[in-house]
């Protein structure tokens, strides 16, 4: 099958073709946290590069937890402008536009000054790069009632400022994939034990943001294929989670895999398995699409176009790319005249997995910059220095979060 065919979803709308652009964490927020002229500048790009979607980097639901700082927050409607015009930069070429809605839970930075909550009070384990994160707070039921609502109430929001769908965000060891790992969820209440327990607060958050967004509005989930982590969230956890999604409407699910202590998104996992080629989930996503009554997508590692057509020829409807878009924003129209096009970054030698999944991340967002300001990509970056400027920038961001969230507290009513 051809990328460049449409694809019908279940809400009736379609898209353009099967090239999606996978969700970055972009960090570049304006000093009120919301979308910036730089990042809308970076959306019209990846528009103008022919895609079919466009997912957003992550979109918090709670100005208190933010998954890095410079990240857009969306809890109200009083920077809608700017939203709009992010939502119309992305639609600019006929693309559909989503909006990743997230929650950090335990994987937020400690830098950032902020209490940390999560299903359990179990620390990350990331050896000495553990202390970077706070052991966070057990939720109570309380907390688990707001946070549904949060997450209804930002699509509701993405809707009013004419994106054409949500993402909720259950991958990557976020607040949401959280709740499905036996590890990381060791709740005895009706929130942990059995995976049913375990996907409820999920299955509630996309049953209720359904039921508050129009029928043509897309909802879609992002799942791990796997955690990648002895004990943790498997495969074949997957495959049900997947199955009681499918009667709630759910126009795709992306599937991914790994999180901060099993980075398998980067092509590392902690439980043994190696995802050494492109396309690093597709055997997860070949066996989970079996019972899937959604369109699927897989993201990881994909950048060359027969990858894409290896992908959609085994049943998978979507392909996803990230880094190949950050280092070209118009490879799906470059791919129409030249299919041997194959953007990639310069191989990182460390041998630390944790340190090399952090300078895989600032390669990436070096790019985004260049990007963002007009430029170029460099691709040959040197690991060392695009981890060294990414570390200040992220220094600086986090001066400017905490000194923001002292002004929201100081403005608040005594």
């Amino acid at each position: 099958m051809s990328p460049f065919t449409t694809l019908p979803l279940p809400n009736g709308s379609q898209l353009l073709n099967r090239l999606a652009k996978a969700a970055m964490e972009e960090n570049m927020a304006d000093q009120d946290h919301a979308p910036s002229a730089e990042l809308i500048r970076l959306y019209r790009s990846w528009a103008e590069g022919g895609v079919g979607l466009l997912i957003t980097g992550n979109v918090m639901v709670d100005r208190r937890a933010m998954t890095g700082p410079g990240g857009v927050v969306l809890e109200s409607a009083q920077h809608g402008a700017r939203f709009a015009q992010w939502s119309a930069a992305a639609r600019a070429q006929g693309a559909q536009v989503w909006m990743q809605l997230n929650h950090p839970g335990r994987q937020m930075p400690a830098a950032l000054g902020q209490d940390t909550i999560a299903p359990s009070a179990v620390a990350l384990a990331l050896g000495k790069f553990s202390r970077q994160f706070r052991t966070a707070r057990a939720m109570t039921a309380a907390d688990i009632a707001a946070l549904q609502a949060r997450f209804v109430r930002s699509a509701q929001l993405a809707e009013q400022f004419g994106f054409n769908g949500v993402q909720i965000h259950a991958a990557h060891g976020y607040l949401l994939s959280q709740f499905l790992s036996p590890l990381s969820n060791q709740r005895s209440d009706r929130w942990g034990g059995s995976l049913a327990n375990r996907a409820r607060l999920l299955l509630d958050i996309v049953r209720d943001v359904r039921a508050a967004v129009s029928p043509g509005f897309a909802v879609a989930v992002k799942l791990n294929s796997a955690d990648f982590q002895r004990g943790g969230f498997s495969a074949d956890d997957a495959k049900q989670v997947v199955a009681m999604l499918n009667p709630l409407g759910v126009d795709l699910i992306e599937l991914s895999g790994g999180s901060y202590e099993a980075p398998a998104m980067h092509g590392q996992t902690r439980d043994g398995r190696t995802l050494a080629r492109e396309a690093y989930f597709l055997e997860f996503a070949r066996d989970i699409a079996a019972v899937a009554q959604m369109p699927i997508m897989v993201t990881g590692g994909i950048r060359r176009y027969p990858v894409v057509e290896q992908v959609l020829q085994s049943g998978v409807a979507v392909a996803g790319m990230a880094t190949a878009l950050a280092i070209d924003p118009q490879l799906p129209r470059t791919w129409r005249a030249d299919t041997a096009a194959s953007p990639q970054l310069r191989a990182i030698p460390w041998k630390n997995k944790v340190l090399a999944s952090v300078g895989y991340m600032a390669m990436v967002k070096y790019q985004l910059r260049r990007l963002s300001r007009g430029l170029a990509s460099r691709p040959g970056v040197a690991p060392a220095l695009a981890l060294l400027q990414q570390q200040c920038d992220t220094k600086l961001r986090n001066y400017r979060y905490r000194r923001w969230m002292a002004a929201q507290a100081a403005a608040l009513p005594t």
